[in-house]
């Protein structure tokens, strides 16, 4: 239970974090594939080739894949060490603090490919750039995400905390959305004439921006003034195994990583379904996630309020549901009869409540989870399990975009779209998965 209960300019300096952990993390989800394998009328040069290992993974796939790989064995570790930690300035505020620099340098360089033309020397170096990128994003993440149950005392407050915090993350996405809007900018502003070279600038512009919004709660918020944690002494793999046991917690994890594997097929095709589905401008990305983000923000009260009469599974299950529908429609765009600009309009806005609903409660659930964990227990294992959560979310986001590079080969230009078609029906698969998995969640009710 918290010494002191954070004011609202507390709770909205611990949400700005997400901010800018979600620009850096989203301009890698939306902007790699598009750099390295773009469509043949983005004006940018492919830097990636479109090579076929053993004659079924493409390089994009593999590389994406490998830096998820050494994140997965780091995940565990930095929660473990964040849950034993023993700093005079807390848990979790120390990793956060040190975490900054690397992770903005790092997304910056994956965008500065080392051959300006398509070279398997550039696959090379954009695995290194995303294994360190991904390793200090996560030394962030985790202990920024465990703070969460160790600052609110009651369900109630967790949804609230949870909100805010996603709210952070949907401002991250829109902004890392606008990459491209930034880009004309700089091209008209500062007479630059190489597209590559405008999406670089922006890239270092907007990490730079990131890092300086991640030090808010840094700097902000007293980690010993507004939260008690015991640390934890088990050893890293106990801590994982006792971790693992609860049979809830399973089914959240399967149903977390479908989804978000489903979502990375969305963020990372967004500009390729507007472009080459649609045949509307790269500029109408921004303006669509910022559409679908107003939208969302005002969901926020009613998710809430659902939450409370029905209870968090119902309107978790519900937007599982209508997502399926939406990567449905996904596979027809550019067929219906109405207009491009109505069909992406549609889907936008149907798609702002589930990104409401499951953005804000998944968190406050695994709140509980480890808040009732830490009740039978004793041990404060909250990195923990964040740590866990977090490497299913990263590896649904990294096989998401896996999966959708590795479609691009059976098409992804102006009439030659199948691939771009097949990423919707494999996203209703997997928020059909969700939705299976997650009907058998037991929610805890409590006040």
């Amino acid at each position: 239970m918290p010494v002191e209960k954070l004011s609202l300019k507390k709770q909205l300096s611990y949400a700005s974090g997400m901010i800018g952990w979600s620009i850096i993390t989203n301009l890698i989800i939306v902007m790699l594939p598009y750099f390295y394998l773009p469509p043949s009328n983005s004006g940018l040069i492919p830097f990636v080739p479109q090579l076929l290992v053993f004659g079924v993974v493409n390089i994009m796939s593999l590389i994406t894949a490998s830096g998820r790989l050494f994140d997965a064995v780091y995940d565990p570790f930095i929660a473990s060490l964040s849950d034993r930690c023993k700093h005079r300035d807390g848990r979790r505020i120390p990793f956060m603090k040190w975490a900054i620099l690397p992770a903005i340098l790092f997304c910056g360089l994956t965008f500065c490919p080392i051959a300006q033309t398509e070279s398997i020397n550039n696959a090379i170096w954009i695995t290194f750039t995303l294994i360190f990128f991904f390793m200090a994003a996560t030394t962030y993440a985790i202990p920024y995400n465990a703070l969460l149950p160790e600052l609110t005392e009651n369900s109630a407050e967790k949804v609230k905390l949870s909100s805010f915090q996603q709210a952070g993350f949907v401002i991250g996405i829109i902004i890392s959305a606008l990459v491209n809007n930034f880009a004309d900018l700089i091209q008209h502003w500062f007479d630059v004439t190489d597209r590559d070279s405008a999406i670089q600038y922006t890239i270092w512009g907007l990490c730079c921006f990131a890092g300086l919004i991640m030090l808010i709660p840094v700097f902000t918020i007293n980690e010993k003034k507004y939260s008690v944690s015991n640390p934890s002494h088990l050893p890293l793999w106990p801590a994982i195994r006792k971790t693992f046991r609860q049979p809830n917690f399973k089914y959240f994890l399967i149903s977390d990583f479908s989804f978000y594997m489903s979502l990375s097929i969305i963020s990372s095709g967004l500009l390729f379904f507007v472009t080459v589905l649609l045949h509307l401008p790269t500029s109408m990305g921004g303006l669509l996630m910022g559409i679908m983000v107003v939208v969302s923000l005002l969901f926020y009260p009613l998710v809430n309020y659902l939450s409370k009469k029905l209870g968090k599974k119902p309107v978790i299950l519900f937007s599982f549901a209508l997502m399926s529908l939406i990567f449905v429609a996904i596979y027809f765009l550019g067929k219906f009869s109405f207009s491009p600009k109505l069909q992406i309009y549609t889907l936008i806005l149907c798609a702002s409540f589930p990104l409401a609903s499951l953005g804000i409660l998944p968190n406050a659930i695994l709140a509980e989870i480890a808040e009732k964990d830490a009740e039978d227990t004793g041990e404060n294992r909250e990195g923990m399990f964040y740590a866990v959560r977090y490497l299913f979310v990263k590896l649904g986001q990294t096989f998401g975009i896996a999966l959708f590079a590795f479609l691009t080969v059976y098409g992804k230009d102006p009439g030659n779209d199948l691939g771009l078609r097949l990423n919707g029906l494999c996203g209703f698969v997997l928020c059909l998965t969700a939705f299976i998995f997650f009907s058998r969640f037991r929610e805890r009710r409590v006040g």
